[in-house]
């Protein structure tokens, strides 16, 4: 999930900071305080991650595009200037336009707005661009919400009894509400000093940066692993009480499965996992230049001398086509596989199924699944001809039977048709003329289309009418009977119009 920073550079962020008698700090030595310390923690924890410095004030400027280089944001944070006022508005325009440029809509994206809640005066202020909401045309929109998922953080260098004495609190809830909700506002506890904004950047990292750590078990076998990025909570919204389900932290492998038995399952997120021993590994070659970081470093690249269980697996499942089903919680499953970044790099990947015990219908329950040796047979047959997937459900779903469906008036007009075509050789095609018949009765009756049964009956008594001298003299009398049964039926009435009702051959000395 990449994060764009976004620094306001504006005078306000130039006013001074008494530090207990020594020297003066300015609100942006603060500010660039807080986001080293940030950068520094990405570095040693989220290497994986891309993040892009952008400043603003009147204007916004793209100072580092994205990357995992943090030496060279770090750099660039040592280098701010200092410009003129504040303008919100242009600087989330420009964060929608780095974004899209280089992820495009799909990728969720993580924006941390660094400020000192002065929000702008006059027009370009934050409080006027809130204020001209609705008398905006399409061309001068508002840029929030974003067209890609985000999460909004709001880093504010004041207090939180400084932004009540004016607006500034209320104006940027409201910008958190626009920009969906998913995020939150930060301000400093207590006096505007290093270690308040060191406390504030902490629960920003516990809140949004803190690795995910896991052990992957499988049977004897355990690795230490980091899932990137961090998985979210879900929320279940069948359930009566839904409350967030989170992934556990001991992630039990069930099984293995072929790949072309899981297909291309729906998921709710991928992630990365990595070895914990790669990572300490990573640090000891060394501090990694901007075109080595931009290099993902790959388990089977970087798995070392010392044996890890995580390279095993990742091999294996590559080596095999196979999948492993990890459990990721009480009814919560997910999946382990090997995907190819290149032709010579690849990584470990995890999905989340939706929470469930059938997240897959085709498998059926995943704790049905159980290991070939137990079966009585070998369910892929002796030289793996067959397959045991997809299960076959058993209760006959709806949409299995021959229902019919009139989509476009032609279908309808091919059924009355081939009603009449068999009405045209009665008595010889009675048996599909009356089967044709009740097909279409009960579909009118499931719709409601009470005309359709009018209208065939006069149909069938025109039939009749237009029978040639030839004609075997059963037709008429069948005919009629079901022109009367069909009219009887258009009436609504429960003794004639049940739908399991089937209209049955009038019996006649000729029916013989």
């Amino acid at each position: 999930m990449p994060t764009v920073v976004l620094m306001d550079v504006s005078l306000s962020m130039t006013r001074p900071v008494s530090l207990d008698g020594s020297e003066e700090f300015q609100r942006k030595n603060l500010a660039v305080h807080g986001l080293n310390m940030l950068f520094e923690h990405m570095a040693s924890n989220y290497r994986l991650e891309f993040t892009a410095l952008m400043a603003f004030s009147s204007l916004w400027e793209l100072l580092v595009p994205f990357t995992r280089d943090y030496n060279a944001l770090q750099e660039a944070l040592s280098n701010l200037e200092d410009y003129d006022k504040t303008c919100v508005e242009s600087a989330l325009h420009g964060v929608n336009n780095v974004v899209q440029q280089e992820w495009g809509n799909a990728c969720p994206c993580q924006v941390v707005l660094v400020t000192d809640g002065s929000l702008g005066i006059g027009k370009g202020s934050l409080r006027h661009s809130l204020q001209t909401l609705k008398q905006r045309g399409d061309d001068k929109k508002f840029p929030l919400p974003f067209p890609f998922p985000t999460k909004l953080f709001v880093m504010c260098i004041a207090n939180a009894e400084e932004l009540q004495m004016t607006d500034g609190m209320d104006n940027l809830e409201e910008l958190l509400r626009l920009s969906g909700g998913d995020g939150q506002i930060f301000t400093m506890e207590g006096p505007l000093c290093m270690k308040s904004v060191q406390a504030m950047f902490g629960r920003l990292i516990d809140h949004a940066y803190s690795p995910f750590h896991a052990v992957l078990h499988c049977g004897n076998l355990s690795s230490d692993v980091q899932v990137f990025p961090r998985p979210e909570p879900i929320i279940v919204d069948d359930e009566v009480d839904p409350m967030p389900r989170n992934v556990n932290t001991d992630l039990e492998i069930m099984g293995f499965i072929e790949i072309a038995d899981i297909a291309s399952p729906p998921v709710i997120s991928r992630h990365l996992v990595l070895p914990i021993a790669v990572n300490k590994e990573v640090d000891e070659v060394g501090a990694g230049t901007a075109e080595e970081l931009e290099e993902e470093p790959s388990s089977s690249q970087m798995a070392g001398k010392s044996p890890n269980f995580c390279v095993l697996l990742h091999g294996s499942l590559k080596v095999e086509g196979m999948v492993a089903l990890v459990q990721l919680g009480p009814e919560w499953y997910g999946m382990l596989y090997s995907q190819a970044d290149s032709k010579k790099k690849s990584n470990l990947m995890m999905s989340l199924f939706e929470p469930g015990s059938e997240p897959l219908p085709w498998l059926g329950k995943i704790s049905h699944l159980g290991p070939i040796s137990e079966a009585a047979e070998n369910p892929y047959g002796e030289d793996d001809s067959k397959s045991p997937f997809p299960l076959q459900p058993p209760v006959k779903r709806s949409y299995a039977q021959n229902v019919t469906v009139w989509i476009k008036a032609s279908g309808l007009q091919t059924d009355v048709q081939k009603i009449l075509r068999n009405a045209r050789k009665l008595p010889d095609k009675t048996q599909t003329f009356y089967k044709e018949l009740n097909r279409l009765r009960k579909a009118a009756l499931a719709f409601g289309f009470w005309e359709l049964l009018k209208g065939v009956a006069e149909l069938l008594e025109r039939e009749c009418t237009m029978l040639p001298d030839s004609a075997h003299p059963d037709a008429a009398f069948q005919l009629s009977h079901a022109a009367q049964q069909l009219k009887l039926a258009s009436t609504g009435d429960s003794q004639y119009a049940a739908f399991d009702h089937n209209i049955v051959p009038m019996h006649t000395d000729f029916s013989s």
